[in-house]
């Protein structure tokens, strides 16, 4: 059954439930919809629903920033009060303020 609602938002903070690495939320995928070399390289004990919000992330961990794809099933909000320090959160996001980012962009 397909999800109609992404319990997570745009500029929120959250982490990885299994896996060492926070983000932040830029983009949402009403389900999956990436490739199917993506979807088949995860473990299939391991492989989430593909119908569900997925997330765009700008993650960080103790190493790296990247970004990451991740589906619903496995984030949680990050209620640390701690900013991410991702080099491309300035590009879409404004200061850190009450445990999230805000939007700051414009559309066409």
């Amino acid at each position: 059954m397909l999800k109609s609602r992404a319990k997570y938002h745009l500029g929120q903070v959250v982490r990885h439930r299994k896996h060492p690495f926070r983000g932040v939320v830029f983009d949402v995928d009403a389900m999956f919809s990436n490739s199917d070399e993506w979807y088949a390289a995860i473990a299939e004990e391991s492989r989430p629903s593909k119908d569900q919000p997925f997330y765009h992330l700008l993650a960080e961990n103790d190493q790296n920033f990247y970004v990451a794809y991740v589906s619903e099933q496995n984030l949680i909000a990050d209620y640390s009060g701690k900013p991410v320090d991702h080099p491309d959160l300035p590009d879409l996001f404004g200061e850190f303020e009450d445990g999230q980012y805000p939007l700051d962009f414009q559309l066409n």
